[in-house]
């Protein structure tokens, strides 16, 4: 017997597709830059449409934390579908730290790494940077539901 479509991804196509399929994320032009079980990389580059302050060009501080819950999401998914599991999760609890504005006209990137993984429950800790990665942008702190195959509709 042939295993779903789901089941015979990569990382590689987890990534793009959680990067470029969903409505938002494709709006806001995010990008994979790179995944492995457990860690991911996402970047979008710099549009002035994203800016929230018009007079200093600083991008929104909403599309850093959509940027940092997408590429969290995409660290607990890459380490489920390294384990053999292929499941939908759901952001329960996200908290970002704000430490400074973003340099306009840069690219952003966020970091994540998912550090422990329950039977329900991911624990997942990632940083958005443009310039330098020890001088983030924002950090997250991030737990994510693992929704049981059996309870996602068909």
């Amino acid at each position: 017997m042939a295993e779903p479509p789901e089941q015979s991804l990569t990382l590689a196509e987890l990534g793009a597709r959680m990067a470029q399929s969903t409505p938002q994320s494709a709006a806001l032009g995010f990008r994979l830059v790179s995944v492995e079980p457990g860690l991911a990389t996402m970047a979008m580059d710099y549009k002035p449409e994203l800016v929230g302050d018009p007079e200093t060009g600083v991008v929104a501080g909403g599309v850093v934390t959509t940027l940092l819950d997408h590429v969290c999401g995409l660290a607990v998914s890459s380490r489920l579908l390294s384990e053999g599991q292929f499941t939908r999760v759901a952001t329960l609890d996200l908290r970002i730290d704000y430490m400074r504005a973003a340099e306009p006209g840069k690219a952003i990137l966020g970091r994540a790494h998912c550090y422990k993984l329950g039977h329900a429950i991911a624990f997942v800790r990632a940083a958005a940077f443009d310039v330098d990665e020890e001088d983030p942008v924002a950090t997250a702190q991030a737990a994510f539901s693992i929704i049981p195959t059996e309870a996602i509709a068909p």
